[in-house]
């Protein structure tokens, strides 16, 4: 059974994702062979690409313990058996559809493969849309928030299921020709392309600032986080001064304060007098840099289980237990008084035989923040130990809170 985090994917976000045998990381996703056996073509196996020199891997799928956009666990002994290289016969999702044009009936080019969502049913992954949206390139693009504004108006008619996909050729070979449909281009509606230079950074004042007060608050807010610092001076200086207060508070303490940063010391000090209260300090004092505790940093949304959780169970109900969760590849074990006993790595669990508790498969010796330490020493915790996320406990070992190194990576230069 593979254990999953989620049970859709977008082909572009999860190749390159770091593959492990069980907690030693042996390589990088590259791609994926389908089999067209179905209605829906079938994953069959992964192609793992490995540092130093060392051949590639050609994974079956049946040998995949657990499968997420960041990160893969296969369940194999020796990873030379596996050392094979890709059949010319096989046909590959990136090599020979991504970044095809796709073609109607009659051979008229209608768009390009800008991304093939996946999606799990019943333990098997199939490819079952290619997506033409401006809203997939965009997000290749790492422009993420401002996709999100266009995906409304992008998404009629900018996908097509794998089922209007006419077979591919049985000898594909290195395949450099298009991906053809069993559908008219009457069918499937225009899609006009969506530059995000011309519409936010590359637009002139007045445009820009026209775009971005018809964006939503929290969208406003995303997007004011992604803009270079010029760019967020402009739209803030061009927005009434409770605007700017409101977007700034649906920030986290650590974005606001990026943003504030950049402002000029009156405008800054202006906004901080307008913004919730109760963080306005929190804001001050890291863009100060004064007293920067790493509690300021800590996220409450974490999973924590007490130590005679059983293996089997966490795997089972690893969906719900990660649900809306900001810290997902750890389980913090903890007891009635949430006294930190120890940490589970997800690679351990899937390890791990399903009648073992947590207390038998946990690192019981954890590294830890505490309260009066500061963001610099959040930052040399998890680089000297390669950490996804450090706790942070009070003198009792109660947690206080978890930081994730993504959260503060970006703030590392400020710090210099």
């Amino acid at each position: 059974m593979v254990a999953v985090l989620e049970s859709e994917f977008f082909l572009s976000e999860i190749l390159g994702r770091k593959v492990y045998l069980k907690s030693e990381r042996i390589g990088r996703l590259d791609d994926f062979v389908i089999v067209e056996t179905g209605k829906l073509p079938e994953i069959s196996h992964l192609v793992v690409v490995r540092p130093f020199g060392y051949p590639s891997l050609l994974l079956p799928w049946d040998k995949i313990g657990l499968i997420s956009n960041t990160e893969i666990v296969a369940d194999v002994v020796n990873v030379t058996d596996y050392e094979k290289p890709v059949p010319d016969s096989a046909i590959l999702l990136k090599a020979h559809i991504l970044d095809k044009k796709i073609l109607d009936m009659d051979g008229h080019e209608v768009e390009v493969v800008y991304d093939v969502k996946l999606v799990l049913q019943h333990d098997r992954l199939y490819a079952s849309e290619v997506d033409f949206s401006r809203n997939r390139l965009l997000r290749r693009m790492g422009l993420k928030k401002i996709a999100n504004f266009f995906a409304e108006s992008q998404e009629l008619g900018s996908t097509v299921s794998w089922l209007y996909v006419q077979p591919l050729p049985e000898k594909i070979g290195m395949f450099r020709g298009h991906v053809k449909l069993n559908v008219l281009k009457e069918n499937i509606h225009d899609i006009h392309p969506v530059d995000l230079a011309d519409i936010l950074e590359e637009l002139e004042g007045d445009q820009r600032l026209a775009v971005f007060n018809e964006l939503e608050p929290e969208l406003a807010s995303d997007t004011l986080e992604e803009v270079e610092p010029r760019v967020q001076r402009e739209l803030i200086g061009g927005i009434e001064k409770e605007r700017a207060a409101q977007l700034i508070d649906e920030m986290s303490p650590a974005q606001a304060a990026d943003v504030l940063a950049v402002l000029p010391a009156a405008d800054a000090d202006e906004l901080l007098k307008l913004i919730d209260q109760d963080s306005a300090p929190k804001v001050q004092r890291i863009i100060d840099k004064h007293d920067e505790s790493v509690l300021l940093y800590a996220t409450q949304s974490f999973i924590k289980l007490p130590p005679t959780t059983l293996a089997r169970e966490v795997i089972e109900d690893y969906r719900r237990f990660a649900r809306e969760k900001d810290i997902v590849m750890y389980v913090y074990v903890v007891d009635a008084a949430d006294t930190l006993l120890g940490v589970v790595d997800l690679r351990e669990l899937i390890a791990a035989d399903d009648a073992q508790t947590l207390a038998s498969i946990m690192t019981d010796n954890v590294i830890a923040l505490h309260p009066d330490e500061t963001l610099r020493d959040a930052l040399e915790g998890v680089e000297r130990y390669g950490f996804r996320a450090i706790p942070v406990v009070g003198e009792d070992k109660r947690m206080l809170g978890v930081v994730a190194y993504r959260d503060i990576r970006g703030i590392k230069p400020r710090l210099d």
